[in-house]
């Protein structure tokens, strides 16, 4: 798609863009299946009665055909981070906190209905998305106090707790939570395996054991507060967390040439946020929303190498945080048109300190102490029409500015405008058929750790910062068609293609280094299809069937062959089936899940092609809920005991100029495990 057809795509969405409609009006009387009149689909507590549900989570997970994303935290800025599930129509005022966390502190029982908003409503946001979830809650009193008490077993006998408390209580408006959580685990790091190198030739040359070994410790508390003022909804929520890992790993020379090694590292990071939110209806078709975030992190991190006398240690120890203000106004003028307008400003800083040593002696880096600092803004507006029941039409334009800014080792300012418009256009023919199309500019965020310098110890690799960035940019057409059948069928079938302008990958730096760096445009091509079946026609009752299919292909030019290559970590296939089923009305449930595919990409350095390895996961479940405030759940994982690692090919320089070095595998195993939890409300 041509830039002119871009521009005057914007133009139009500038010209249509105004002040908008705060959230759809609830269709409170629409039954399941009638989505014709407003493209969204109703579900009552009926329809989740037979599964006994605990929270707005176990809601999300039961919709037919929605598959549950919590959106990404570590995008600057709330435009484009949120998740695929609206609250009373509105999105979470926070970002540390995350989606599934806040759906899983929402008893089901406070929930009044879901709607499921498919291709776009009148005063609805979808973020560039095609389906989106919104959680009703009631509006009665109600008060409710939750435990869990839940451990990971494994088979040597070793245990994770898993603790967590909640306190809330609603009424109306009027909101109140607190809750506290902590847990002590070890992860797929700690297991035992092996590490062998080949010649060129395909002859052995080394043979390792491998043994992993890791803790992470975790302690969180959360609380938010809700009321009326000023007229508006009023809400405010905070968050106070710590997080820390220490793993190990012990590489033993068993044959070949070669020395022992051990690797220690140790992190800690604290977080915090504030977040606010007020909304207030100015009249019946007007209303404003307003939310302030500020956020502040601080990490520290020791990574320590030795192998016959010989050390390398990496430090790093950074802060962050981000301050946001957001304004939002929507405005409906009628039934057919909707319109939203409004704007964003965050600050943004990283400042991180990096030292690496080899036996004492400071190895220099590129980029190794660097303040970055980012002052972005974001206006945008949008229109929806629905010129008939059963068409509905989208137009957005958002336009992004930003300035970063980077100093200490090197000093550097680089200015940013992007335009990014948008049109999404939904057509239901019939009951039960829908197309989705989509034509979108997005443009991606540069993630400030690729300023600075950062290392692998486990491999034995260092990374230098790079300062000369740019976003990538794509130009993305999507198509989407959705049927659903049976109460809870649904089959959905999505294409799409994406123009990619300075593709994000690794490139050669000064010093030896590699970095990340961008080389150069691609394009992408996308198709997937997903299948929900109700099984009572097969003889199962109350059971549902999932499964997905995805084919991937990317192209772009590499940097150092000049060769065509997929990007960076692309999946060619991905794959899955699930299964799950409600007896005895929901006192017992089972299920499992399979991830079928292996293919898990590949990485491209200057001196390296690394393929990730990892064999498919099965998991299963039974639960018991012998009364309606008592939930027993266990879930075997890794029930294979899979093994996972990579394939690196390793080249004595330069891997256009030099030839093979020798290739190495890497194999480890986590063992089974065991996850025992008991939930009881009060």
């Amino acid at each position: 798609m041509t830039k002119a057809i871009w521009l005057a795509g914007a133009a139009a969405c500038a010209l249509l863009a105004g002040p908008a409609l705060a959230q759809t009006a609830p269709a409170q009387d629409a039954p399941v299946g009638d989505v014709a009149p407003q493209g969204v689909l109703v579900f009552e507590p009926a329809f989740f009665a037979d599964s006994r549900p605990d929270t707005a989570l176990d809601l999300i997970a039961r919709l037919p055909g929605f598959a549950f994303e919590s959106g990404d935290s570590g995008t600057r800025g709330l435009a484009g981070t949120a998740g695929n599930v609206l609250i009373d129509g509105r999105r979470p005022s926070t970002k540390s906190d995350s989606l599934d966390q806040i759906l899983r502190r929402i008893s089901a029982a406070g929930v009044a209905r879901v709607e499921l908003i498919r291709g776009g409503a009148p005063g609805i946001d979808m973020q560039g998305r095609s389906v989106v979830a919104n959680v009703v809650l009631i509006r009665t009193v109600t008060t409710e106090r939750v435990f869990e008490a839940n451990s990971y077993v494994y088979p040597d006998g070793h245990l994770g707790p898993v603790l967590a408390a909640r306190w809330s209580r609603r009424e109306g408006d009027d909101q109140i939570e607190g809750s506290i959580s902590g847990f002590s685990d070890r992860t797929d790091g700690t297991g035992d395996g092996f590490r062998r190198r080949y010649n060129p030739a395909g002859s052995l040359i080394q043979d390792a054991d491998l043994v992993l070994w890791d803790r992470i410790r975790n302690l969180r508390a959360t609380g938010a507060v809700q009321r009326r003022v000023g007229g508006g909804l009023l809400r405010v929520n905070g968050l106070l967390g710590w997080f820390g890992n220490e793993n190990a790993q012990d590489l033993l020379i068993r044959s070949g040439g070669g020395f022992d090694s051990f690797n220690d590292e140790e992190a800690n990071d604290i977080n915090s946020e504030l977040g606010v939110s007020w909304a207030r209806d100015l009249n019946p078709r007007l209303d404003l929303e307003l939310t302030g975030l500020q956020r502040y992190a601080a990490e520290d991190y020791t990574g320590v190498s030795e192998s016959r006398g010989d050390s390398s240690t990496f430090t790093a120890d950074a802060t962050s945080g981000e301050s946001i203000g957001r304004a939002i106004l929507r405005f409906r003028p009628g039934s057919r048109w909707s319109f939203e307008t409004g704007g964003e400003v965050a600050y943004n800083f990283l400042d991180s300190a990096t030292t690496y040593a080899e036996n004492g002696v400071p190895v220099p880096l590129p980029s190794s102490s660097v303040k970055v600092e980012e002052l972005r803004g974001e206006v945008f507006g949008q229109a929806t029409w629905r010129p008939d029941p059963t068409l509905t039409l989208e137009g957005g334009l958002r336009v992004e500015v930003s300035e970063i800014s980077q100093s200490g080792d090197s000093d550097l300012t680089k200015s940013f405008v992007y335009p990014k418009p948008r049109i999404q256009a939904t057509w239901t023919p019939r009951t039960g058929h829908q197309f989705r199309f989509r034509a979108e500019r997005e443009v991606g965020q540069l993630d400030f750790g690729d300023f600075i310098a950062s290392a692998d110890i486990d491999i034995g690799q260092v990374e230098g910062g790079n300062p000369d960035l740019e976003p990538e940019k794509s130009t993305v057409i999507e198509a989407i068609y959705e049927h659903r059948f049976d109460g809870e069928g649904v089959i959905e079938v999505t294409v799409s293609h994406a123009d990619i302008e300075d593709v994000v990958d690794v490139i050669p730096l000064t010093g030896g280094f590699d970095g990340v760096g961008n080389i150069g445009d691609g394009n992408a091509d996308f198709f997937q299809l997903r299948l929900t079946l109700p099984t009572d026609r097969l003889g199962i009752p109350n059971g549902r069937f999932q499964t997905r299919g995805s084919w991937s292909s990317t192209s772009v030019l590499d940097p150092v062959t000049g060769e065509a290559r997929r990007f960076q970590g692309n999946q060619a296939f991905g794959c899955g089936v699930s299964f799950n089923q409600d007896l005895m009305g929901g006192r017992w449930s089972w299920g499992f899940e399979h991830g079928c595919n292996i293919d898990k990409g590949r990485a491209f350095r200057v001196r390296e092609v690394r393929a990730f390895h990892e064999e498919p996961d099965v998991e299963a479940f039974v639960q018991w809920k012998p009364e309606r405030d008592l939930t027993v759940r266990v879930d075997l994982g890794n029930a294979t005991d899979r093994a996972q690692g990579n394939d690196r090919e390793i080249y004595a320089g330069p891997r256009d100029t030099a030839p093979l070095a020798f290739r190495e595998v890497r194999r480890t195993r986590m063992s089974p495990w065991l996850f025992v939890q008991v939930r009881k409300t009060f």
